[in-house]
């Protein structure tokens, strides 16, 4: 079966810093990937890549038919293309202060993909039962709590019917009370077979979700499979880092 993402020979540097180097993996549809590793080794570099937020210096990303050789500039239809293909939930919710939560949904299908704002809605609705928070459609962003932000802002990323969602620390920016109701969210997302790639430091999360697993270290993937790297790292500097985790945690 054809991976539904490929990210093959990644590389990316900021002026002197080389973020990525020659960064791959795969990864089928309806499986969940996470991201682990120190603070700056790369891993939300690799999210803005597969986005294009961030354009990388050479390397190939293909998110289903949709694909952009970095090695020449791409142009915008690639670019358009392949950021149709995924939705992006960042650390902070980056939601509209002065749209409502039902205006935060709409605006992209409306604006950016042009479907009818009746139908945009009747989805946003359906996407805010899915995430629990059903009856805020006019709630503005500073009446909500931190997970609830967080939740719209997932709901308004699946909005806009991505084959793949790209979360970066997506609890990182909450109060340690509201991190569980966000990762619930994740785990009924994972479960309905989204396919999911997710940075995150909430190891045992990810112990219940993984399918992959990719552990980088000053751009490199150090360590790759299952959840048992999780449990069972082989390499000496991913047991450092889990102890380190979990230790805090």
């Amino acid at each position: 079966m054809t991976d539904l993402i490929e990210v093959h020979g990644l590389e990316k540097s900021f002026g002197p810093h080389h973020v990525l180097r020659g960064v791959d993996f795969a990864a089928p549809a309806g499986s969940v990937t996470v991201l682990l590793g120190p603070s700056g080794s790369g891993k939300t570099t690799i999210l803005r890549s597969m986005n294009v937020l961030a354009t990388p210096d050479a390397g190939v990303v293909r998110i289903g038919d949709s694909s952009i050789d970095f090695s020449r500039p791409p142009d915008r239809r690639a670019i358009k293309s392949l950021r149709a293909r995924s939705g992006m939930v960042f650390q902070a919710h980056n939601l509209f202060p002065h749209k409502t939560v039902l205006g935060n949904l709409i605006e992209g299908p409306v604006q950016v993909q042009k479907r009818s704002p009746d139908e945009a809605a009747a989805d946003a609705r359906a996407l805010l039962e899915q995430v629990g928070l059903s009856g805020r459609e006019d709630a503005y962003p500073s009446q909500l709590s931190g997970g609830q932000q967080q939740r719209v802002g997932i709901a308004r990323a699946l909005a806009l019917k991505p084959e793949v969602l790209l979360l970066d620390e997506p609890t990182s920016a909450l109060d340690p009370e509201l991190v569980g109701e966000v990762l619930a969210v994740i785990r009924d997302l994972a479960a309905e077979n989204w396919t999911l790639v997710i940075v995150t430091h909430e190891v045992h999360f990810a112990q219940d979700v993984a399918d992959q697993v990719l552990f980088l270290d000053e751009g490199v993937v150090a360590e790759r499979g299952g959840a048992e790297v999780l449990t069972d790292p082989q390499e000496e500097r991913t047991r450092r880092f889990l102890a380190r985790m979990l230790d805090a945690g």
